[in-house]
């Protein structure tokens, strides 16, 4: 017979779920440390952001600038960031993806989740 009435030892699921809450911390630490590139217009734009999908830098080829045309420059501006925050897209589900099948996925056992 299983103490307890087959319920599962409290003290453990504690453990589990501490150790669990700080590998997520420890992930986003690291989203939040690593930088991720994205580019538009063939490498004429460069954005840098961080895993966390914080922009950290903008580079502009000048052969991107033509005064004549702002659009086209703004255009492989927002191509270059959504670029690079798909790349950090990317990112965070590696880091992230199977720490949160652990919590959402059953990973402890006797949680109804």
């Amino acid at each position: 017979m299983i103490p307890g009435g087959g319920q599962p030892n409290m003290q453990q699921l504690l453990q589990q779920a501490q150790k669990m809450q700080q590998d997520l911390a420890r992930a986003q630490e690291e989203l939040a440390n690593t930088e991720v590139d994205g580019q538009a217009g063939g490498g004429l734009v460069k954005a840098t952001v961080t895993g966390a999908g914080v922009l950290r830098g903008l580079v502009i080829d000048p052969k991107a600038v033509d005064p004549e045309d702002t659009e086209t420059l703004a255009d492989l501006i927002v191509a270059a960031v959504a670029a690079a925050n798909e790349n950090a897209q990317s990112l965070q589900q590696q880091k992230l993806g199977p720490l949160a099948q652990g919590l959402g996925g059953g990973g402890i056992p006797g949680l109804p989740f």
